[in-house]
Protein backbone atom coordinates (compact mmCIF):
# COMPACT_ATOMS: atom_id res chain seq x y z
CA UNK A 1 0.00 0.00 0.00
CA UNK A 2 1.51 3.93 -0.70
CA UNK A 3 0.95 6.25 2.00
CA UNK A 4 3.24 9.04 1.64
CA UNK A 5 1.25 11.56 -0.69
CA UNK A 6 -0.89 14.14 1.04
CA UNK A 7 -4.86 14.20 -0.04
CA UNK A 8 -5.47 16.42 -3.03
CA UNK A 9 -8.05 17.49 -4.89
CA UNK A 10 -7.51 17.63 -9.32
CA UNK A 11 -10.91 20.11 -9.59
CA UNK A 12 -10.90 22.72 -7.50
CA UNK A 13 -14.73 23.93 -7.87
CA UNK A 14 -17.63 21.61 -8.64
CA UNK A 15 -19.72 21.43 -11.52
CA UNK A 16 -22.22 24.19 -12.05
CA UNK A 17 -25.79 23.28 -11.58
CA UNK A 18 -27.20 21.42 -14.44
CA UNK A 19 -23.98 20.75 -15.93
CA UNK A 20 -21.30 18.23 -15.82
CA UNK A 21 -17.24 17.93 -15.34
CA UNK A 22 -15.19 15.09 -17.06
CA UNK A 23 -13.23 13.59 -13.89
CA UNK A 24 -12.11 10.50 -16.06
CA UNK A 25 -12.09 8.43 -19.24
CA UNK A 26 -16.19 8.00 -19.79
CA UNK A 27 -17.23 9.46 -16.13
CA UNK A 28 -18.84 12.55 -15.49
CA UNK A 29 -19.47 14.43 -12.19
CA UNK A 30 -22.42 16.12 -11.72
CA UNK A 31 -23.74 17.88 -8.44
CA UNK A 32 -27.38 18.39 -7.06
CA UNK A 33 -28.82 20.75 -4.10
CA UNK A 34 -29.74 19.14 -0.83
CA UNK A 35 -31.95 21.68 1.81
CA UNK A 36 -29.53 21.71 4.85
CA UNK A 37 -26.40 22.21 6.22
CA UNK A 38 -24.46 19.67 3.88
CA UNK A 39 -25.88 20.85 0.77
CA UNK A 40 -25.56 19.41 -2.18
CA UNK A 41 -24.74 15.72 -3.12
CA UNK A 42 -22.54 14.25 -5.61
CA UNK A 43 -23.85 12.38 -8.52
CA UNK A 44 -21.87 10.80 -11.50
CA UNK A 45 -23.12 9.55 -14.96
CA UNK A 46 -20.70 6.36 -16.33
CA UNK A 47 -21.15 6.11 -20.27
CA UNK A 48 -21.54 3.06 -22.42
CA UNK A 49 -22.18 1.50 -25.79
CA UNK A 50 -25.86 0.82 -24.67
CA UNK A 51 -26.81 4.15 -22.23
CA UNK A 52 -25.59 6.27 -19.26
CA UNK A 53 -25.39 4.20 -15.68
CA UNK A 54 -26.12 7.30 -12.80
CA UNK A 55 -24.51 6.49 -9.79
CA UNK A 56 -26.69 7.75 -7.02
CA UNK A 57 -29.70 10.43 -7.72
CA UNK A 58 -30.42 12.98 -5.03
CA UNK A 59 -33.31 13.66 -3.26
CA UNK A 60 -36.47 13.39 -4.72
CA UNK A 61 -38.18 16.71 -5.26
CA UNK A 62 -39.44 19.02 -8.35
CA UNK A 63 -35.85 20.91 -8.12
CA UNK A 64 -33.90 18.13 -8.46
CA UNK A 65 -36.40 16.25 -11.07
CA UNK A 66 -36.13 19.43 -13.33
CA UNK A 67 -32.41 19.47 -12.98
CA UNK A 68 -32.46 15.54 -13.87
CA UNK A 69 -34.27 16.68 -16.77
CA UNK A 70 -32.08 19.66 -18.02
CA UNK A 71 -28.90 17.40 -17.49
CA UNK A 72 -30.82 14.51 -19.73
CA UNK A 73 -32.04 16.77 -22.37
CA UNK A 74 -28.42 18.75 -22.54
CA UNK A 75 -24.98 17.30 -21.86
CA UNK A 76 -26.37 13.58 -21.10
CA UNK A 77 -28.51 13.79 -24.58
CA UNK A 78 -27.94 11.12 -27.01
CA UNK A 79 -27.74 8.46 -24.54
CA UNK A 80 -30.82 6.69 -22.51
CA UNK A 81 -30.38 5.79 -18.47
CA UNK A 82 -29.91 2.36 -18.93
CA UNK A 83 -28.89 1.56 -14.67
CA UNK A 84 -29.26 3.52 -11.76
CA UNK A 85 -26.61 2.29 -8.93
CA UNK A 86 -26.86 3.49 -5.64
CA UNK A 87 -24.70 3.25 -3.31
CA UNK A 88 -26.58 3.08 0.29
CA UNK A 89 -29.69 3.81 1.39
CA UNK A 90 -29.62 7.29 2.21
CA UNK A 91 -32.15 9.40 0.63
CA UNK A 92 -30.23 11.70 -0.63
CA UNK A 93 -28.13 8.87 -2.49
CA UNK A 94 -31.63 6.54 -3.57
CA UNK A 95 -34.06 9.59 -3.28
CA UNK A 96 -34.82 9.20 -7.52
CA UNK A 97 -34.00 6.27 -8.16
CA UNK A 98 -37.52 4.68 -8.43
CA UNK A 99 -38.36 7.56 -10.83
CA UNK A 100 -35.58 6.54 -12.64
CA UNK A 101 -36.75 3.04 -13.15
CA UNK A 102 -40.34 3.94 -13.71
CA UNK A 103 -39.74 7.01 -15.54
CA UNK A 104 -36.51 6.54 -17.29
CA UNK A 105 -36.82 2.55 -17.75
CA UNK A 106 -33.79 2.07 -15.64
CA UNK A 107 -32.67 -0.57 -14.10
CA UNK A 108 -31.80 -0.17 -9.90
CA UNK A 109 -28.47 -1.74 -9.17
CA UNK A 110 -27.54 -1.84 -5.21
CA UNK A 111 -26.68 -4.56 -2.61
CA UNK A 112 -29.30 -6.02 -1.08
CA UNK A 113 -29.90 -4.15 2.45
CA UNK A 114 -29.69 -1.08 0.73
CA UNK A 115 -32.72 -2.17 -1.07
CA UNK A 116 -34.67 -3.64 1.72
CA UNK A 117 -34.00 -0.76 4.18
CA UNK A 118 -34.73 1.67 1.52
CA UNK A 119 -38.12 -0.32 0.53
CA UNK A 120 -39.38 -0.89 3.76
CA UNK A 121 -38.57 2.95 4.76
CA UNK A 122 -40.39 4.41 1.72
CA UNK A 123 -43.72 2.45 2.90
CA UNK A 124 -43.47 3.47 6.56
CA UNK A 125 -45.22 6.69 7.50
CA UNK A 126 -45.89 8.14 10.61
CA UNK A 127 -48.18 10.99 11.43
CA UNK A 128 -46.14 11.53 15.39
CA UNK A 129 -43.22 10.17 16.62
CA UNK A 130 -43.89 6.38 17.52
CA UNK A 131 -43.61 5.34 21.80
CA UNK A 132 -40.12 3.91 20.49
CA UNK A 133 -38.77 7.15 18.76
CA UNK A 134 -39.81 8.71 22.13
CA UNK A 135 -38.23 6.76 24.52
CA UNK A 136 -34.68 6.74 22.95
CA UNK A 137 -34.84 10.50 22.47
CA UNK A 138 -35.61 10.94 26.12
CA UNK A 139 -33.30 8.25 26.64
CA UNK A 140 -30.68 9.98 25.03
CA UNK A 141 -31.06 13.39 27.15
CA UNK A 142 -32.68 15.18 24.30
CA UNK A 143 -33.68 18.67 25.45
CA UNK A 144 -37.25 18.50 27.62
CA UNK A 145 -38.57 21.51 25.75
CA UNK A 146 -37.22 20.06 21.85
CA UNK A 147 -39.05 16.77 23.30
CA UNK A 148 -42.02 18.44 24.11
CA UNK A 149 -42.24 20.08 20.43
CA UNK A 150 -40.92 17.11 18.60
CA UNK A 151 -44.06 15.12 20.36
CA UNK A 152 -46.15 16.91 18.75
CA UNK A 153 -44.45 17.06 15.35
CA UNK A 154 -45.12 15.32 12.02
CA UNK A 155 -41.60 13.82 11.64
CA UNK A 156 -39.07 13.05 8.49
CA UNK A 157 -40.69 10.19 6.73
CA UNK A 158 -38.45 8.68 4.09
CA UNK A 159 -41.04 9.30 1.54
CA UNK A 160 -41.42 13.05 1.86
CA UNK A 161 -37.99 12.74 -0.69
CA UNK A 162 -37.45 9.43 -1.79
CA UNK A 163 -39.38 8.23 -4.81
CA UNK A 164 -41.86 4.80 -4.64
CA UNK A 165 -39.10 1.92 -5.02
CA UNK A 166 -41.30 -0.57 -7.32
CA UNK A 167 -40.09 -4.39 -6.90
CA UNK A 168 -37.28 -5.78 -8.61
CA UNK A 169 -33.27 -4.56 -9.03
CA UNK A 170 -30.00 -6.42 -9.23
CA UNK A 171 -28.21 -6.98 -6.20
CA UNK A 172 -24.21 -5.98 -5.82
CA UNK A 173 -22.31 -7.77 -2.89
CA UNK A 174 -19.00 -7.90 -1.69
CA UNK A 175 -16.00 -9.76 -3.48
CA UNK A 176 -18.51 -9.07 -6.66
CA UNK A 177 -17.77 -7.14 -9.56
CA UNK A 178 -19.33 -5.21 -12.07
CA UNK A 179 -18.07 -4.11 -15.46
CA UNK A 180 -19.19 -0.41 -16.11
CA UNK A 181 -18.04 2.96 -18.85
CA UNK A 182 -15.11 0.23 -19.88
CA UNK A 183 -13.70 -0.21 -16.73
CA UNK A 184 -14.01 -3.98 -14.73
CA UNK A 185 -14.64 -2.73 -11.27
CA UNK A 186 -14.36 -4.72 -7.97
CA UNK A 187 -17.14 -4.56 -5.40
CA UNK A 188 -16.33 -3.92 -1.62
CA UNK A 189 -18.63 -2.75 0.90
CA UNK A 190 -18.33 -1.02 4.06
CA UNK A 191 -20.77 -0.37 7.46
CA UNK A 192 -21.11 1.87 10.11
CA UNK A 193 -22.69 5.21 7.95
CA UNK A 194 -25.04 2.46 6.25
CA UNK A 195 -25.33 -0.94 6.30
CA UNK A 196 -23.63 -2.61 3.25
CA UNK A 197 -22.56 0.72 1.73
CA UNK A 198 -20.85 -0.28 -1.77
CA UNK A 199 -17.50 1.09 -2.93
CA UNK A 200 -16.08 0.06 -6.44
CA UNK A 201 -12.87 -0.10 -7.72
CA UNK A 202 -11.43 -0.10 -10.55
CA UNK A 203 -9.48 -3.20 -11.23
CA UNK A 204 -7.18 -0.62 -13.81
CA UNK A 205 -6.38 1.47 -10.29
CA UNK A 206 -7.38 4.53 -11.56
CA UNK A 207 -10.87 5.15 -10.17
CA UNK A 208 -12.79 4.04 -6.88
CA UNK A 209 -16.77 5.75 -6.25
CA UNK A 210 -16.64 5.92 -2.89
CA UNK A 211 -19.88 6.99 -1.73
CA UNK A 212 -20.72 8.40 1.79
CA UNK A 213 -17.53 5.58 3.08
CA UNK A 214 -14.86 7.28 1.69
CA UNK A 215 -15.11 11.17 2.26
CA UNK A 216 -12.28 13.49 1.84
CA UNK A 217 -12.71 16.44 3.81
CA UNK A 218 -15.67 15.58 5.85
CA UNK A 219 -16.79 12.43 8.36
CA UNK A 220 -19.86 10.57 7.71
CA UNK A 221 -22.48 10.52 10.37
CA UNK A 222 -22.16 7.36 12.33
CA UNK A 223 -25.49 7.07 13.95
CA UNK A 224 -27.36 5.11 16.24
CA UNK A 225 -31.49 5.40 16.20
CA UNK A 226 -34.51 3.99 17.42
CA UNK A 227 -35.10 1.18 15.76
CA UNK A 228 -31.58 -0.67 16.66
CA UNK A 229 -30.95 0.93 20.17
CA UNK A 230 -28.00 -0.96 21.16
CA UNK A 231 -25.61 -0.79 17.38
CA UNK A 232 -22.55 -0.40 17.28
CA UNK A 233 -22.11 1.59 14.37
CA UNK A 234 -18.33 3.01 15.75
CA UNK A 235 -17.14 -0.48 15.72
CA UNK A 236 -18.50 -1.49 12.56
CA UNK A 237 -16.85 1.56 10.85
CA UNK A 238 -13.52 0.65 12.47
CA UNK A 239 -13.70 -2.89 11.14
CA UNK A 240 -14.28 -1.63 7.94
CA UNK A 241 -11.97 1.13 7.63
CA UNK A 242 -9.12 -1.91 8.40
CA UNK A 243 -10.59 -3.83 5.66
CA UNK A 244 -10.77 -1.69 3.17
CA UNK A 245 -7.65 0.35 3.75
CA UNK A 246 -5.00 -2.52 2.24
CA UNK A 247 -6.94 -2.01 -1.14
CA UNK A 248 -6.28 2.20 -0.90
CA UNK A 249 -3.28 3.36 -3.63
CA UNK A 250 -2.40 7.20 -3.84
CA UNK A 251 -2.79 7.61 -7.47
CA UNK A 252 -6.72 6.64 -7.36
CA UNK A 253 -9.03 8.94 -7.48
CA UNK A 254 -11.90 8.83 -5.14
CA UNK A 255 -15.05 10.22 -6.13
CA UNK A 256 -17.21 10.54 -2.92
CA UNK A 257 -20.67 11.56 -2.07
CA UNK A 258 -19.74 15.05 -0.97
CA UNK A 259 -17.23 17.81 -1.67
CA UNK A 260 -14.28 17.15 -3.93
CA UNK A 261 -13.00 14.12 -5.92
CA UNK A 262 -9.35 13.84 -4.49
CA UNK A 263 -6.26 12.12 -4.21
CA UNK A 264 -4.33 10.28 -1.38
CA UNK A 265 -6.98 7.65 -0.35
CA UNK A 266 -4.07 5.81 2.15
CA UNK A 267 -3.52 9.13 4.09
CA UNK A 268 -7.60 9.53 4.08
CA UNK A 269 -8.14 6.36 5.30
CA UNK A 270 -5.65 6.42 8.36
CA UNK A 271 -8.06 9.99 8.99
CA UNK A 272 -11.40 8.06 8.93
CA UNK A 273 -11.01 5.42 11.66
CA UNK A 274 -8.37 8.08 13.32
CA UNK A 275 -11.08 10.64 13.90
CA UNK A 276 -13.19 8.43 15.58
CA UNK A 277 -10.51 6.62 17.70
CA UNK A 278 -8.98 9.91 19.53
CA UNK A 279 -13.10 10.85 19.96
CA UNK A 280 -13.19 7.64 21.68
CA UNK A 281 -10.08 8.41 23.79
CA UNK A 282 -11.74 11.68 24.88
CA UNK A 283 -15.08 10.54 25.32
CA UNK A 284 -13.82 8.07 27.90
CA UNK A 285 -11.69 10.93 29.89
CA UNK A 286 -15.09 12.74 29.79
CA UNK A 287 -16.87 10.19 31.00
CA UNK A 288 -15.39 10.29 34.18
CA UNK A 289 -18.39 11.63 35.77
CA UNK A 290 -21.95 10.67 34.80
CA UNK A 291 -23.26 12.65 31.70
CA UNK A 292 -26.06 12.04 29.03
CA UNK A 293 -25.48 11.58 25.28
CA UNK A 294 -27.02 14.93 25.32
CA UNK A 295 -23.95 16.56 27.50
CA UNK A 296 -21.26 15.20 25.68
CA UNK A 297 -22.08 17.32 22.53
CA UNK A 298 -19.50 20.17 23.22
CA UNK A 299 -16.52 17.56 23.45
CA UNK A 300 -18.17 15.45 20.16
CA UNK A 301 -18.95 18.61 17.87
CA UNK A 302 -17.09 21.93 17.34
CA UNK A 303 -19.82 23.64 16.40
CA UNK A 304 -23.25 24.56 18.54
CA UNK A 305 -25.63 22.33 18.06
CA UNK A 306 -28.53 23.78 16.33
CA UNK A 307 -32.32 21.97 16.15
CA UNK A 308 -31.50 21.70 12.53
CA UNK A 309 -28.74 18.78 13.33
CA UNK A 310 -29.82 18.29 17.12
CA UNK A 311 -31.03 14.52 15.71
CA UNK A 312 -27.70 13.51 13.52
CA UNK A 313 -25.64 14.70 16.97
CA UNK A 314 -27.67 12.98 19.26
CA UNK A 315 -27.71 9.82 17.30
CA UNK A 316 -23.79 10.15 17.13
CA UNK A 317 -23.35 10.93 20.43
CA UNK A 318 -25.18 7.44 21.23
CA UNK A 319 -23.32 5.14 18.98
CA UNK A 320 -19.82 6.83 20.18
CA UNK A 321 -21.14 5.81 24.01
CA UNK A 322 -22.71 2.53 23.02
CA UNK A 323 -19.05 1.25 21.42
CA UNK A 324 -17.45 2.11 24.89
CA UNK A 325 -20.24 0.12 26.74
CA UNK A 326 -19.89 -2.79 24.55
CA UNK A 327 -16.29 -2.79 24.74
CA UNK A 328 -16.58 -2.90 28.74
CA UNK A 329 -14.98 0.77 28.78
CA UNK A 330 -18.08 2.48 30.53
CA UNK A 331 -21.11 1.71 32.29
CA UNK A 332 -24.74 2.91 32.11
CA UNK A 333 -27.98 3.26 34.11
CA UNK A 334 -31.60 4.90 33.79
CA UNK A 335 -32.10 7.89 36.03
CA UNK A 336 -35.42 7.97 37.45
CA UNK A 337 -36.73 10.32 34.77
CA UNK A 338 -35.64 7.79 31.85
CA UNK A 339 -31.99 9.19 30.71
CA UNK A 340 -29.15 6.96 30.37
CA UNK A 341 -26.01 8.26 32.34
CA UNK A 342 -22.61 6.81 31.29
CA UNK A 343 -19.98 6.40 33.07
CA UNK A 344 -16.06 5.67 32.73
CA UNK A 345 -14.96 2.49 34.12
CA UNK A 346 -11.69 2.44 36.13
Amino acid sequence: MDGSAPIRHPHAEPPAEGEVCEVADGILWLRLPLPMALDHVNCYALEDADGWTIVDTGFDTQRTRAIWQRLLDGPLSGRGVARVLVTHHHPDHIGLAGWMQTELGAELITTRTAWLTARMLVLDEQALPGPETLAFWRGAGMDPDLLARRRAERPFNFADIVAPLPPGFRRIRDGGSIALAGRSWDIRTGDGHAPEHATLWSRAGDVVIGGDQLLASISPNLGVYANEPDADPVGEWLASCARLRPHARDGQLVLPGHKLPYTGLPARMRQLAENHETALVRLREFTAAPCSAAECFPLLFKRPVTEAIYGLALAEAMAHLNHLHLAGQVRRWRREDGVWLWQALD
